[in-house]
């Protein structure tokens, strides 16, 4: 069967989805939020980590939970529920924080994901990805989604971590990792 798309059958999808990423086979860590089972590129996750305590940062983004302090490095946390609109993550004790490498300009700004629970890493061949479907206006999610995974037991909504976290989340990102971070090498510090 050909899957290639036909660009006569609705040009303003097409145009959409050239600006968007399109998930490529491969592995792919999974893990749930509210019921739903999504996926990142596995090259993007550095570790898995239990929950621990988290620094509320003043004045920070609402997706970003806040920071820990992860082996003397400073990272900030993102509460995907909360960026999805599923309201504030309630742990468990299945609730854990990815630590993923996130390409902003010329370098990887680590930062924690907070997720309901982690999966499995799972191998998906290009037969089992689909382009993302058409939903209209973009909002947050939909611009993130790069794919779906699909196997005989569920649905994989595979995500672009560095889209979902674009524009001003990744400057507050940065600010609510710096505003707490230990005073830096070169010389810039909190007073004197």
């Amino acid at each position: 069967m050909d899957t290639t798309p036909n660009p006569g059958l609705n040009p303003s999808a097409n145009a959409r989805g050239a600006a968007r990423s399109r998930a490529a086979a491969g592995k792919y860590m999974t893990f749930r939020l509210d019921g739903q089972a999504y996926g990142v590129e596995i090259l993007r996750v550095k570790e898995l980590i239990r929950l621990q305590e988290i620094t509320r940062v003043p004045q920070a983004n609402a997706v970003i939970r806040g920071v820990i302090n992860l082996r003397g490095k400073i990272i900030p946390v993102v509460d995907l529920r909360q960026k999805f609109g599923m309201g504030c993550l309630v742990p468990t004790e299945q609730t854990v924080i990815i630590v993923m490498q996130l390409p902003v300009f010329d370098h990887d700004l680590e930062m924690g994901v907070l997720v309901d629970e982690v999966l499995e890493v799972r191998h998906l061949s290009d037969g089992q990805i689909e382009p993302p479907p058409d939903l209209g206006p973009q909002e947050a999610a939909p611009a993130a989604l790069c794919g779906i995974g699909k196997d005989d037991k569920q649905v994989i909504l595979l995500l672009d971590i560095a889209k979902l976290m674009s524009g001003g989340d990744t400057a507050d990102l940065k600010r609510a990792a710096i505003l707490v971070a230990p005073t830096s090498q070169e010389g810039v510090g909190h007073g004197a």
